[in-house]
């Protein structure tokens, strides 16, 4: 198979996934470690997968960046001081997915949004996207992450994973988006979290047998709601492209999605 044109997927590795939100900075090396092993024994399985990983900041970034208000904007003198730390605990949690990828045998490649991207508003307004695809060009796997961005309007703000990725698949046109993190998928009745929703489509949202936030009927909300939105919004426009929600905890889930599999919640666009 010509690995040039192969399918394109993106794997996010969740801020939960990676570290322990509840304790700051703190990294699981364990689970990253052993991501790294299910990356690379998916590749040795297809050696034409062509692949863009990204990773959230999960304990890292998130706790200056809920202090200083970094991405609502950027400032005065302090918020100029709390970006430069957001940037500063986003690039180290990112040298320690580096290492782990790296001590995999993975060919991989950082590139720091915050050196590439300009915004506007909250939004990715230019990109210049020649490394990344010179990286896919040479066999290479371009690792990007939730980062600090210099924005036209806001002065500076943060994009995440997500944010990022929308752009991107936008540009690139994968065939499947792959979001793993703790959570078993979307739940239809979250947060008692007993029914798992497997499938949705625009079709769920438009006919309301699925919410999205905002009513007394079974619903989507809380962190995943802005997730399940920006996935719908993708699959309506890019043809047959798939978004996967699904736990990477337990052994072999990264290799088995990244392999074909449906795990989760799957959202397309019928």
């Amino acid at each position: 198979m010509d690995i040039h044109n192969s399918p394109l997927i993106f794997l996010k590795l969740g801020g939960s996934l990676i570290t322990d939100k509840h304790r700051p900075y703190t990294p699981r090396l364990d689970i990253l470690r052993r991501i790294a092993e299910e990356i690379a024994a998916a590749r040795l399985e297809n050696p034409a997968l062509r692949l863009i990983l990204g990773h959230g900041a999960g304990s890292f970034g998130h706790v200056p960046a809920k202090r200083y208000g970094t991405r609502q904007g950027v400032r005065t003198p302090e918020e100029w001081l709390g970006f430069a730390e957001v940037w500063k605990e986003a690039a180290t949690l990112n040298r320690l997915v580096v290492d782990a990828l790296l001590e995999a045998k993975l060919p991989l490649i950082s590139l720091p949004p915050c050196a590439a991207v300009t915004a506007e508003d909250g939004r990715v307004a230019v990109w210049e996207l020649y490394p990344i695809s010179a990286a896919l060009q040479a066999g290479l796997v371009p690792l990007i992450f939730g980062d600090v961005i210099f924005d036209r309007r806001r002065g500076g703000t943060i994009l995440s994973t997500e944010d990022l990725f929308e752009y991107l698949a936008r540009q690139l046109r994968p065939q499947r988006i792959l979001l793993a993190g703790i959570e078993e998928g979307v739940w239809r009745d979250f947060p008692l979290c007993t029914e798992l929703v497997r499938q949705i489509t625009p079709a769920d949202i438009q006919q309301r047998r699925l919410q999205l936030g905002g009513s007394q009927a079974p619903d989507v909300t809380g962190g995943m709601e802005s997730k399940v939105r920006q996935s719908l919004t993708l699959v309506q426009e890019i043809p047959g492209l798939e978004v996967l929600i699904f736990n990477g905890e337990p052994p072999g889930t990264i290799r088995r999605a990244l392999g074909g599999e449906h795990l989760g919640t799957q959202i397309c666009a019928a």
